[in-house]
């Protein structure tokens, strides 16, 4: 077909189909339009086999014909982007074959790098001294190229009269990990130029981000180190358009049939209990956990406040527990049933891998932003299994991104905030093997107690010997080995999958009175319920934390409901799992009454403190009796004894105080404060 019958067959098809829009986008001075394939498609078949077997001659004619429609000058820059294409050109990273090179195909997946914008020569004109003929040289590669060779048959020493130059960017493309059946995900370097690289299309395109990329396969030449061309070439896309897929959760498909089904669950008895049955059918117990569980799937409501402040909406959970208990099936069955989630395990990742890195380019040079973990699952579920193999560098870069929810990089002259609004669900096992119930939870994991404090739950998980229990775990597991069909929840993987989509995209409840009056009280009543010891040092029995953690999980039971309301009832399930692990984790079984600094991975308990606080009044009190700085040690057990404190106590506290520094030993027997 001749291209002057290519741009009248264009003419006709915008005259017909998208004249008004073709207008619309002259008005707002934009550089590029769209065009659906799927129409052209219908008004010409063979034109559109046509662009796919040789997309850059047939996109020029294309934008010939809309710049004569509209009288846009020769010379102003206008490109035509394909929107749209058929299912069958979709290509998976992982298929792309030579077969490919030179094509028009689309792709889907998630963006895990970006490099800066920079100036990029797409084409150099030459003219040859012998006979005048114009040389242009398109410049695919990184290394500038020029004409080896004129059709007149002169070799070398051509003239330069003009280069083009364009802004450029490079994006490394990565397959969606759910269209994967267990392999590793590849990657392919894409080439955005001209209205691709606008700070619009930027954002849309930034790291974490799932886009749909429509480009043609290019192949590009590999310098050796010796001055030659390698026989190998690297695949580059050089990109058409691209269309962000923003998330699963909002991007999930969810017909009638599927919303009769969504209602029908609403509208039963105890839809909680109903979802936390289909959870995880084949795991025995853990019923607390699962409706938890159940609860953080569905999420609280993200709140921007005008001053900008930010309440996030995503509560984060830890298991801590025995090994065997079932954590891991758990988080992997999570990871299955969550509209969109990222699987990883904490021996296997590191900080930059879990939040952002800067890594080498070699496709632009200089240096780029590649997205981790908690990035890429923004707005979506981490699911983070053996956190307590990480180090402790790893960890701590987990603190802004549980509390913030954003990323924040300042490395290689690269300073970048990354959204990172993504739920955490991690495991993690005892420092020592086995859980103990009677110690502190910071001395029992090796994650910081800054870190624990983040979460809004956290669940020991004991296996601890019950005859009754174990006789029926036991037949549990062994009738489901028998026939595993029988460990089929009431409501299927998929169905679940939607549930959650909905409602965490469509279901936006309001706080009722009733529920804010029970929040209110159950958390004053437990502020006011910490013991006062001797020596007014005061439990603290929860914190704003903790409240907040009460409002997102009386959300999270509404929205489970469709509700549009949170009623008191909401409320009282949000209370009962954060007493539940307050009970389970901070309890002082020195007093019986619940400490938060247990939680929060303080040392010391109320108790303690009260004890430290009376020994130093006992040292203070001993100084001004015997004028004196030092003061022997069987006078602070005689006098704590007054005050019903046990020697072994005073031993114990004395060497706290000289490892903290307050006191130190002059001679044996003798204590001196510092």
């Amino acid at each position: 077909m001749e291209v002057d019958e290519q741009i009248k067959i264009f003419r006709e098809f915008i005259e017909q189909n998208c004249y008004p829009q073709l207008l619309e986008t002259i008005r707002k001075g934009e550089s590029f339009f769209l065009i659906n394939f799927a129409e052209l498609i219908k008004f010409n078949f063979e034109i559109s086999e046509d662009i796919l077997d040789n997309p850059e001659d047939l996109l020029k004619a294309a934008e010939i014909a809309a710049k004569d429609i509209v009288g846009v000058e020769s010379n102003k820059k206008f490109h035509i982007r394909l929107m749209n294409l058929p299912s069958s050109l979709k290509v998976m990273i992982s298929e792309v074959r030579s077969k490919h090179l030179g094509k028009l195909v689309w792709f889907e997946g998630i963006v895990r790098n970006k490099t800066e914008v920079r100036p990029h020569v797409t084409s150099a004109k030459f003219e040859c001294p012998s006979c005048g003929t114009i040389l242009n040289v398109f410049q695919a590669d990184t290394k500038y190229k020029e004409p080896t060779r004129c059709s007149c048959g002169r070799k070398g020493k051509f003239k330069e009269i003009n280069r083009e130059f364009v802004d450029a960017q490079g994006l490394v493309l990565e397959e969606n990990p759910d269209e994967l059946d267990g392999t590793q995900p590849k990657r392919i370097n894409v080439f955005l130029k001209n209205d691709l690289v606008s700070p619009l299309t930027e954002r849309k395109a930034s790291p974490g981000t799932r886009i749909r990329l429509v480009g043609s396969v290019v192949e590009v030449p590999v310098d050796l180190k010796t001055g030659g061309k390698s026989t190998k070439y690297e695949i580059v896309v050089d990109a058409n358009s691209i269309e962000p897929l923003h998330d699963d959760i909002i991007n999930m498909q969810i017909s009638e049939k599927d919303m009769e089904e969504i209602q029908k669950i609403a509208k039963s008895p105890d839809p909680l209990n109903l979802l936390a049955e289909s959870l995880a059918p084949s795991i025995y117990g853990h019923d607390k956990i699962k409706e938890a569980i159940i609860l953080q799937l569905a999420g609280g409501c993200r709140k921007v406040r005008p001053d900008g402040v930010i309440t996030r909406g995503d509560m984060h959970m830890l298991l801590i527990g025995d090994p065997g208990s079932g954590k891991s099936q758990l988080l992997k069955r999570i990871a299955q049933i969550a509209p969109k989630a990222r699987y990883t395990s904490g021996k296997g990742a590191s900080g930059a891998g879990l939040t952002a890195s800067v890594v080498k380019d070699e496709f632009l040079g200089g240096w780029s932003l590649e997205a981790g973990t908690l990035v890429l699952a923004n707005r979506g579920f981490a699911v983070i299994d053996e956190m307590d193999k990480m180090g402790k560098e790893d960890t701590a870069a987990l603190h802004e991104a549980l509390e913030q929810q954003t990323i924040s990089i300042a490395k290689a002259n690269i300073q970048a905030t990354l959204r990172c609004e993504t739920t955490v669900l991690a495991a993690a096992n005892p420092k020592f093997g086995r859980f103990d119930p009677y110690g502190l939870i910071a001395d029992q994991i090796t994650l910081p107690p800054t870190l624990i404090n983040r979460f809004d739950l956290i669940f020991p998980v004991k296996d601890l010997p019950n005859r009754e229990k174990d006789e029926t775990a036991a037949s549990f597991i062994l009738e489901f080995h028998k026939d595993p069909s029988k460990a089929v929840g009431k409501i299927s993987t998929e169905l679940l999958k939607k549930y959650f989509s909905y409602i965490r995209n469509k279901i936006h409840p309001k706080m009722g009175d009733a529920a804010i009056a029970e929040i209110k009280d159950y958390y004053v009543s437990m502020r006011s319920s910490g013991g006062v010891e001797e020596s007014g040092v005061r439990s603290i029995p929860i914190t704003a934390r903790q409240l907040e953690a009460l409002v997102r999980l009386s959300e999270a039971s509404a929205k489970i409901r469709l509700a549009k309301t949170v009623t008191k009832k909401d409320s009282q399930k949000a209370i009962e799992l954060i007493d539940y692990c307050l009970n389970q984790i901070a309890k002082d079984s020195e007093t019986g009454k619940i400490d938060i600094d247990r939680l929060s991975g303080s040392r010391l308990t109320v108790s303690q403190r009260s004890i430290i606080s009376q020994i130093k009044e006992i040292i203070n009190a001993l100084e001004e009796q015997l004028n004196t700085k030092i003061i022997p040690a069987e006078s602070i057990v005689g006098a704590a004894k007054e005050k019903n404190i046990p020697p072994d106590k005073v031993e114990e506290t004395l060497e706290k105080l000289r490892r903290s520094g307050d006191i130190f030993e002059p001679k044996k027997g003798f204590i001196q404060r510092l």
